[in-house]
């Protein structure tokens, strides 16, 4: 193993935006969680119709279950209001007289579709035999007899690790066939998944999950965002619910569910937008460039004075979507709308980012996360006044747009809901109860967290209907916000202890540094439950115990080198971690002493640390890709060791091939130079910083990036590293001077047009 994650090149997480700018992508990952639940219990499933289970067997190959099933697989498309194909997925036929069975995202709800067979014909459905929204699933019935079909079977006969075999559509290569196996069974957003070891692509979709007797034992629906290499199915049991019970809807009829009223609505750039019982959403990302689409008002426009306010909701918070006006239809127009938490007004000129003007953006207490909001606009030429739940957010004299249509818009893949859109002199606004507030005081008055509220407590405000609960809620989320404030605070005086520490620490002559101590506060920061001085005893027992061992005995250096090699790693077990080398465990020193594995790094450190109560003069080596230890004694040769490896001595030879396998390059001089203990530190925080940055988790990056600081204030990319994350914590005072820094003192590796690019987006308050 020859990994060492301080050698990748930390690229900071940019916010959408900002990427737009300095050329940076926005990686995304996420992960499930949890344990493998036991399968569920046995419901009675219903028996299909005769006609859906096809008789008949495999020889139990995969190429046998291809051939068998691959004439019942079909193609599935959906369009969109132009006609071009919007979407395009799997599914496959159950039954001889044309019944498909597909996901219900595949068909594109209340779109245009198409099922494409095997044979090369294509039919456009006849009815939507059933749908189930909350199973994503959906049976489609075309006018075709005699077809070949699937046979269905039943997900409680699978096994863990038992074969199976995936068929569709995947990124439209039509047909094609992947082989996993069954890795368990997941609970996800309340329900039974079936999880399989196999890569899932877009596409994929609807198809179906075979066993190798080409029987159906699930449906496919989802790609995981852990890896490549894993995806979801829905049981087909649940499949076998829906045609033994199913809620046909005529295609006439399915084309008009959902479907924006044309005579009040002008869609704008794509995306996919929806009403249901008096709420408009939107979700898929639109034609425009930041996956903007809009959705105008047909309405005459606006004259003179106006106000324009709609309640929204975003799903996740990270997106955006809210008002426009003064839109011509077109690329023109201005927008008021929540982005990623925080609240943002801009004027739109053209179709790219280099023609969008961010006005103001603002964070206000006001606004909701996860909840509706109440957007309010009042427009006047030259005074635009922005509200979020009543309460004055940004003022703007831009008068750069005089007049427009006015409406919605979204951007990236948001999920959004609206509701009560309006426009006219003034938006209407519910006036709260007179004296509401005072009730509302008195009320919570007499409450006592520790004991429940009275039955009667709530009729002291029923008088008060909807106002009373609003304004509840919007105090429980005072109190919320405060509470997670203190939190925050709290961690923030443990960071900054911990900080101080380390300072005090580097501070000290090289050789009054104890690397046992500060490797451990590296653990503290992220763990306030280690115990430093328990942890300081165990090594200092360790090193107690190797002392009495060459107590009065004249030993060599090499000897003695030979001693701490057969204590650490043959008889106290301490190893390097092959299954699980990127855990963050390896990197917190007390979680390597209590599991007796760690990385290359961590290692050294112990073996640095108990070389010293043998009086061995023993160095960290920054070697690229894998820490080592040198040994340079005072008459003769360097001596190198990888501790990853038992404390393995290296050759000239092997050094040379561990230069090339890591590097891709000869070894250089100053690959095997000894490096100080601060550089040490900074390097266990730097491995850290870049597992944080795979994550991308933010809260963390900023932890080790501020700590790494610390030790050497100099250290440019780190420096604008904390620039970006400071911009993305809304700091940005603080990342203008972090920037302002790098641009005044220049330092060595820092890509300064890069910096410049950074510095002209706070500044424009972009």
């Amino acid at each position: 193993m020859t990994r060492d994650a301080a050698t990748a090149t930390v690229q900071p997480v940019w916010p959408a935006k900002l990427a737009l700018y300095l050329g940076t992508g926005l990686a995304v990952w996420g992960g499930w969680g949890g344990l493998v639940p036991p399968a569920r219990a046995a419901d009675p499933a219903p028996t299909p119709p005769a006609a859906v289970v096809a008789a008949g067997k495999t020889d139990g190959s995969i190429e046998a279950v291809a051939a068998k099933s691959k004439p019942a697989i079909v193609v599935i498309t959906f369009q969109g209001r132009d006609g071009q194909r919007l979407g395009l997925g799997s599914g496959f036929i159950i039954s001889p007289d044309g019944l498909v069975a597909t996901n219900l995202h595949v068909i594109g709800e209340g779109r245009p579709i198409s099922v494409q067979l095997a044979d090369g014909r294509t039919f456009e459905p006849t009815v939507v035999e059933g749908y189930d929204r909350k199973f994503d699933l959906a049976l489609l019935r075309i006018d075709a007899k005699d077809l070949p079909t699937v046979s269905l079977g039943d997900e409680k006969t699978l096994k863990q690790g038992q074969s199976v075999v995936a068929l569709g559509n995947p990124l439209g290569l039509k047909h094609s066939l992947f082989s996993g196996l069954v890795s368990g069974n997941r609970e996800i957003e309340g329900r039974e998944m079936i999880q399989v070891s196999m890569p899932i692509e877009q596409g994929n979709s609807g198809g179906p999950l075979l066993d190798l007797e080409g029987r159906v034992q699930g449906i496919i629906t989802m790609k995981s965002l852990v890896t490549a290499n894993l995806g979801f199915a829905i049981p087909v049991s649940d499949l076998k619910r829906l045609v033994d019970k199913p809620n046909p809807t005529p295609m006439a009829r399915w084309l008009t569910i959902g479907q924006i009223d044309p005579k009040e609505w002008k869609s704008l750039g794509g995306g996919k937008w929806r009403q249901r019982a008096g709420r408009l959403l939107v979700e898929g990302s639109g034609e425009g460039f930041g996956g903007r689409c809009l959705l105008v008002s047909r309405q005459d426009p606006p004259a003179g004075v106006y106000e324009v306010s709609v309640q929204v909701k975003l799903q996740p918070e990270s997106g955006a979507a809210g008002l426009v006006f003064c839109s011509d239809d077109g690329d023109r127009h201005y927008g008021f709308y929540p982005s990623a938490g925080r609240l943002r007004l801009s004027r739109f000129e053209g179709p790219d980012v280099y023609s969008w003007n961010v006005l103001a953006e603002v964070a206000s207490e006001a606004y909701r996360p996860g909840d509706w909001n109440t957007l309010r606009v009042r427009f006047e030429a030259g005074d635009l006044q922005c509200y979020v739940n009543d309460v004055l957010a940004i003022r703007s004299n831009d008068a750069g747009l005089k007049s427009g249509r006015v409406g919605l818009a979204k951007f990236r893949d948001t999920q959004a809901e609206f509701k009560h859109f309006r426009s006219g002199p003034e938006a209407p606004r519910p006036a709260a109860p007179e004296g509401l507030d005072t009730r509302l005081e008195e009320v919570l008055a007499g409450l006592d967290p520790n004991v429940p509220f009275s039955p009667a407590t709530p009729g002291r405000l029923l008088g008060d209907g909807d106002p009373a609960i609003v304004g509840l809620r919007a105090r429980a989320r005072a109190l919320e916000r405060r509470a997670e404030q203190m939190r925050k605070l709290a961690t923030e005086v443990h960071e900054a202890g911990i900080r101080d520490r380390l300072k005090s620490l580097a501070s000290k002559p090289e050789a009054e540094i104890d690397l046992v101590e500060a490797a451990l506060l590296i653990a503290r920061l992220d763990n306030e439950d280690v115990d430093i001085a328990a942890y300081r005893a165990e090594v200092d027992r360790m090193g107690r115990e190797l002392a009495t061992r060459v107590e009065g005995k004249t030993l060599s250096a090499t000897d003695r080198l030979a001693l701490l090699r057969t204590y650490l790693f043959e008889e106290e077990g301490f190893h390097g971690s092959r299954g699980e080398y990127y855990h963050r465990s390896n990197s917190y020193l007390n979680e390597v002493l209590d599991d007796r594995e760690g990385i290359p790094i961590t290692l050294a450190v112990l073996f640095i640390e108990l070389g010293r109560r043998l009086e061995l003069p023993l160095e960290g080596v920054g070697f690229p890709g894998h820490f080592l230890v040198r040994h340079a004694p005072a008459d003769g040769e360097a001596v190198y060791f990888d501790v990853f490896e038992g404390g393995k001595t290296l050759s000239p030879i092997d050094l040379q091939g561990l230069a090339v396998e890591n590097a891709g390059r000869a070894m250089q001089p100053a690959d095997t130079a000894p490096i100080g203990k601060t550089a040490i530190l900074a390097r266990m925080l730097s491995n850290l910083l870049n597992l944080a940055r795979r994550d991308e988790d933010g809260t963390a990056m900023l932890r080790y990036v501020e700590a790494i600081l610390v030790l050497d204030a100099s250290r440019g990319e780190e420096r604008f590293i904390r620039a970006v994350l400071y911009y993305q914590n809304g700091r940005r005072g603080e990342a203008l001077a972090e920037a302002q820094w790098l641009m005044d003192n220049k330092p060595e590796g820092v890509d300064l047009n890069r910096v410049e690019r950074f510095l002209e987006v706070l500044e424009r308050g972009g």
